[in-house]
């Protein structure tokens, strides 16, 4: 286990990775604050009523309450996470009735085909030991008509963009060129494809054809 999953699975982290750690990184590598981030989320993700919605790698469930507002009736999200200490943290801070938690693995997930009707994956894959085997397994749980969000790592040119992925490199955080999830996602069928660059971070979105 690379430096960057062991600091991820730390408990010390988990108690303050929402609250500080998270909000402070993500401003650095991108200008943009957590609201902003969730406001997004909800409006890409294109939540109402009782959507199925999986929020993987979720963390200590920063996003995945924060979602599970926006459903009605029997819509809930499902939040996923292979770190227990990152699980428990959700548990005991956003808990929510229409908000659970699942130990699983990104590149083997627990669900048939089709399971969701929104799926996401917000600052995480770059550090996932296959980010391309757990995004195309995003998309088999994926419903028809369905919307996948993804925020990941993203390659910069210039001198700035070499260091910053030599730098996260050898903490185990790979960093993707601009072209990598746009194309994996019109591969597998996908519309509707969307991608956004914010300074070191990359937001892509996109539908499955009903």
């Amino acid at each position: 286990m690379n430096l960057a999953r062991r600091t991820m699975n730390a408990p010390a982290l988990a108690a303050v990775y929402e609250r500080a750690w998270r909000p402070a990184l993500f401003y650095l590598a991108s200008g943009r604050s957590m609201d902003t981030d969730r406001r997004d989320a909800v409006r890409t993700l294109r939540l109402s009523g009782p959507k199925r919605v999986l929020d993987l790698a979720c963390g200590p469930g920063n996003f995945t309450r924060h979602l599970s507002r926006e459903l009605t009736g029997e819509g809930v999200v499902v939040g996923l996470d292979y770190s227990e200490p990152m699980l428990a943290q959700a548990i005991r801070d956003n808990a929510a009735p229409r908000a659970g938690y699942v130990r699983g693995d990104a590149r083997t997930l627990p669900f048939a085909d089709g399971t969701f009707d929104a799926v996401c994956c917000f600052g995480a894959l770059y550090l996932i030991p296959d980010p391309i085997r757990a995004t195309r397994e995003m998309i088999r749980v994926l419903a028809p008509g369905g919307r996948i969000a993804i925020s990941t790592s993203h390659r910069t040119p210039g001198w700035f963009g070499t260091v910053s992925t030599a730098v996260g490199g050898a903490g185990g955080l790979r960093v993707f060129d601009t072209a990598t999830f746009p194309t994996l996602f019109a591969e597998a069928g996908l519309t509707d494809i969307d991608q956004q660059i914010h300074r070191l971070l990359q937001y892509v979105s996109a539908t499955r054809p009903a």
